[in-house]
């Protein structure tokens, strides 16, 4: 098990991969600085977010879990970063999209009740949630930010749903869908070195990426190829390393130095 660690995951929901290194231009600056590293992962199946929010939070497939289409509205029945870190008296924080809350909060979603949370005895215990597709990225970043500087968790989750709404509307392979990359790769730089500096290990990746047709859910490789940056000194930095999406959570549980039996990525940590 590594030294305790404070962990910011943040999941780009419906980023490609190939968008990803085309347009982040200040991640790809630090990778070839030599402060990050650049892996590519392949989704599980079905490619679409609430079954690979389930995954990413819990290492579990969807066809495991029983989260396999979006409209599953209920709590999740895994073992999560969220209750295990909890449960081992972390502290717990997320910016994220509803659908986030239903799964180790509370379901279905209340945005009078379930949208601020500052609660110790839930999963999530400080908490932003949106209902909103278009509820801007720079928003949910800086909402993220609030609740990093405001609770100090040791596990922040940060989760913008713009570009996956954009790629909806105009597809894959468009204009707006790399301009929106592009944003976003802006709004983390301004608080990615603040991250870093506070001793954070930051992971930054996304659920499933995106079609021509503005959908997602099926095998394409642009469907399933996603991005997963790493910066922080817990991370080897190797090059030639791979990993499934399942290892997500054994990545972060081992990076807070929790006690767990999730699956682990070999060469991700430095020895």
């Amino acid at each position: 098990m590594t030294e305790n660690s404070k962990v910011i995951l943040a999941v780009l929901d419906g980023l490609n991969y190939q968008t990803a290194r085309d347009c982040m231009g200040h991640l790809q600056a630090l990778c070839a600085e030599g402060t990050g590293c650049l892996y590519k992962l392949q989704s599980e199946l079905p490619s679409m977010s609430r079954p690979l929010y389930e995954c990413l939070l819990t290492g579990v497939k969807p066809v495991h879990s029983g989260v396999v289409h979006n409209k599953v509205v209920r709590l999740s029945r895994c073992q999560s970063i969220f209750s295990l870190a909890r449960a081992q008296g972390r502290v717990t924080a997320a910016s994220a999209y509803h659908w986030v809350s239903e799964l180790y909060n509370h379901a279905p979603f209340d945005l009078v009740q379930d949208r601020i949370v500052n609660d110790e005895s839930k999963n999530i215990q400080h908490g932003v949630f949106y209902q909103w597709d278009d509820y801007p990225d720079e928003a949910v970043i800086a909402d993220g930010e609030m609740l990093r500087r405001r609770y100090n968790p040791d596990f922040l989750l940060i989760h913008p749903m713009n570009i996956d709404d954009t790629g909806h509307h105009f597809g894959v392979d468009s204009a707006q869908y790399r301009n929106k990359t592009r944003s976003v790769d802006i709004y983390l730089s301004y608080y990615l070195q603040d991250w870093l500096d506070a001793g954070y290990q930051v992971i930054i990746t996304a659920d499933h990426g995106m079609n021509n047709d503005g959908t997602h859910g099926g095998i394409l490789e642009c469907e399933r190829a996603v991005p997963c940056y790493v910066f922080g000194s817990a991370f080897s930095k190797k090059a030639d390393v791979s990993f499934p999406q399942t290892a997500m959570c054994g990545l972060v549980c081992e990076l807070l130095g929790l006690e767990h039996q999730k699956e682990l990525p070999q060469g991700v940590l430095h020895d």
